[in-house]
């Protein structure tokens, strides 16, 4: 069997033979008149003017024909005769695969096409070449036809969505997160107070915005609306909080804006305009990272506490090489705020660095390092680990406090349906200010923040499209401590604490997916007099 030398080639050669065209000779219908110009495959005889990328008059003109080829006088006197046959923008031909049956057919149209305006032009047709041709037309009459109701097809297709698109350049999303969610069970406080036990159905909606300029940039905008509240307060710990909190009470705003594009082949770049976060630049490791929307219910569940300790606006970049990924971005929270103390350089901070290495398609570790100004709270754990959240709640004014953090998570997929991921934890966070209290002081000091998780993932499972997971480990926690509280109160975490969370996504169609699950923590907020906190969610996710 021949291999093909060049893309299209087979096309050229089988013409050519059929024909007999590549060593000229026959009887002419008409006599020359006028230039040939080459016409492209499926383009009609009226495109072609509007279209000239690509047309060539001599075979010489491509670059990758060689005179050598077993098609080139088949080739050269399709060119240069009758204009059937035409290169690529830069000059090339591209035949090294193999020929259809479809493409054949697209290329005897153009040829026929040519033939026909030749013949009522009065330029000089063979008789050879068209009694040939309507033999080939015969044999293909079945491919040209449905070819022909192809292209119709497609030209009604373009023509709607030209019609109904919304931008050339903009691509719009939306997604709106319904929760129907309630904590049927826990203490807080030392266990002197129950956890308020009232069902309530939330939401959360986005809009966005993908603008490309250049087709490898990105434009992105966020529009975010909800009333999702937040279980922290109400529950006297970060841990049962879900991932798709939006506490807004309706309003829009638009809470991301960041443009990205590549500054080298290797390297892309972000600017944080409002809203960045970590996880826009820097992959999280967890296959149910669903942003509140997919996979995991819980803050906890959807990603390592380290991704939460930096937001706002800022710069960030990411690299690629082969197997290996580096993440590095400095985001402020304030960094819109001329007043003094804020803004980018001179208020809160967070920064993150991050390497990420593919061991095989299947395994992939990272290793994390994060160091923040006033960034600590991560909305997650208890309330002792968002020590700044704890102080102004305790005593009316949060600690200034600077940390370094340090994770490493893996993310392991075994087979089809199931992934063995994982994540663990080290935040050392220090005050760097006493607080003035009306009859003490509470002197500078720090303390060590741990957490880890290990989760299992179950794509696929059932059908294609649910998602079924399991996560078990602790949210973060306070170890340990150097800083003395007033009034004996307790500066770490006194007692152990889990986060068991199971959840089941059914993907009822493409853009509807109902996930129920539930949430177990013993020892709410890391204290065995709170009980076990126990919530049950319902969640509706709508995308386009």
């Amino acid at each position: 069997m021949r291999t093909p030398m060049l893309r299209k080639l087979s096309l050229v050669w089988g013409l050519g033979a059929l024909m007999a065209i590549a060593g000229g000779g026959g009887e002419a219908l008409a006599e020359p008149g006028g230039k040939i110009e080459p016409l492209q495959f499926g383009q009609s005889v009226e495109e072609m003017d509007s279209n000239p990328m690509g047309q060539i008059t001599s075979v010489s003109e491509l670059r990758d024909v060689q005179p050598t080829a077993w098609a080139y006088e088949a080739l050269k006197s399709l060119v240069e005769r009758y204009g059937c046959i035409v290169g690529y923008p830069d000059r090339t031909f591209r035949g090294d695969g193999a020929l259809s049956r479809w493409e054949f057919a697209a290329g005897l149209n153009a040829c026929m096409n040519v033939m026909e305006r030749l013949i009522q032009e009065n330029v000089a047709v063979l008789r050879e070449d068209v009694d040939k041709l309507k033999r080939l037309a015969q044999e293909f009459q079945g491919e040209l036809a449905a070819l022909g109701a192809r292209v119709d097809n497609l030209e009604v297709r373009t023509a709607y969505l030209e019609d109904h698109q919304f931008s050339t350049t903009t691509k719009l999303s939306g997604q709106v997160v319904t929760a129907l969610s309630g904590i049927v069970s826990g203490d807080k406080n030392n266990g002197t107070e129950s956890i308020t036990r009232n069902t309530t159905l939330g939401y959360r909606t986005r809009l966005e915005l993908n603008t490309s300029f250049r087709g490898d940039d990105d434009l992105f905008i966020r529009l975010s609306s909800g009333n999702l509240e937040d279980y922290g307060p109400i529950a006297g710990t970060f841990q049962p909080v879900l991932g798709a909190t939006e506490p807004e009470d309706g309003n829009l705003s638009n809470s991301v804006l960041y443009y990205t594009f590549p500054a080298t082949e290797n390297i892309r770049l972000w600017a944080m305009g409002a809203g960045g976060a970590f996880d826009d630049f820097t992959n999280t490791v967890n296959v149910l990272d669903g942003d509140g929307a997919f996979g995991a219910l819980t803050t906890f569940g959807t990603r390592s506490p380290i991704y939460f300790l930096g937001e706002g606006t800022g710069a960030a970049l990411q690299g690629t090489w082969d197997k290996l990924q580096l993440s590095l971005g400095y985001l402020a929270p304030a960094g819109n705020d001329p007043s003094q103390g804020e803004g980018l350089f001179n208020g809160s901070f967070g920064t993150i660095a991050q390497v990420n290495y593919d061991f095989s398609d299947n395994l992939t570790v990272a290793l994390t390092y994060s160091y923040g100004y006033n960034t600590l709270d991560t909305s997650t754990g208890s309330q002792r680990s968002n020590f700044r959240y704890f102080t102004e709640t305790t005593f009316g004014e949060a600690a200034k406090t600077s940390h370094n953090a340090y994770g490493a998570a893996f993310s392991w997929q075994l087979s089809d349906h199931f992934v063995l991921g994982g994540w663990g934890g080290l935040t050392k966070a220090r005050t760097l200010k006493s607080i003035d209290l009306a009859d003490a002081s509470i002197g500078r000091g720090s303390l060590d923040i741990w957490n880890w998780a290990v989760t299992l993932a179950f794509p696929d499972i059932i059908k294609e499209g649910n998602m079924a997971g399991i996560i078990v480990g602790m949210q973060p926690w306070v170890s340990s401590s150097s800083i003395v509280f007033p009034d004996d109160i307790a500066t770490t975490d006194i007692d152990s604490s889990l986060h068991l969370e199971g959840f089941f996504q059914w993907a009822v169609s493409d853009n509807l997916s109902i996930t129920p699950g539930i949430v177990v923590v013993p020892n709410a907020d890391y204290n065995n007099a709170n009980g076990t906190l126990v919530m049950g969610v319902i969640r509706t996710t709508f995308s386009f």
